[in-house]
């Protein structure tokens, strides 16, 4: 995971910091996509991972509320 992530890391730094300064004419830009997906792809990830979380974290409340809610009746049933 270590080297995925290094690979990763290391096409996007050259995609978004060093390919502006090529040639658009250079046969390596026919390894990047255009430069409009590299603010496209991180917000999308970012929108996904917040929305991922954020439907985990509403699942396990509710779930817990339920839990007390029904220790809470057993108890008062008692």
């Amino acid at each position: 995971m270590l080297i995925a992530a290094t690979v990763v890391f290391l096409y996007y730094t050259v995609w978004t910091l060093f390919m502006p300064f090529v040639d658009e004419d250079h046969p390596l830009h026919s390894l990047f996509p255009p430069r409009v997906w590299a603010i496209r792809i991180p917000v999308i990830l970012i929108i996904l991972g917040s929305t991922v979380v954020g439907t985990f974290l509403s699942t396990v409340m509710i779930r817990s509320n339920r839990k007390k809610a029904l220790k809470a009746k057993q108890k008062k049933a008692s």
